[in-house]
């Protein structure tokens, strides 16, 4: 069964729990994250102030598969403070992104 990672970053607010804990569990350097931060923003758009952080996972990131092997949560997905980092089946990504309601919503599969 194939996985993707679904990405809510319309609530994520750049602690970078994602990416320490990707870091600890893979033992990555600083330099070499499987997983990021991009922040967009501050911007004014149509009269609204816009700021957002997007998680944005690397080439090195499998989707912590030897985690999910033992019945476990990817370390990113268990440590996201606001709960926006899910690993799932592939047939499932759609309708989880319908009941989220499609806005600030990403997908990655490695």
């Amino acid at each position: 069964m194939e996985y993707a990672m679904l990405i809510n970053h319309g609530l994520c607010f750049g602690c970078d729990s994602c990416k320490v804990s990707c870091m600890k569990e893979k033992n990555l350097p600083f330099e070499e994250p499987g997983i990021t931060i991009q922040q967009i923003g501050p911007m004014k758009l149509d009269g609204k102030w816009e700021w957002d952080y997007v998680p944005v996972p690397t080439s090195l990131c499998d989707l912590c598969a030897d985690r999910r092997a033992q019945g476990k949560k990817a370390a990113c997905e268990q440590h996201c403070l606001s709960l926006v980092i899910e690993v799932l089946p592939v047939d499932q990504i759609g309708a989880r992104m319908v009941e989220l309601g499609g806005k600030k919503v990403s997908v990655f599969m490695p």
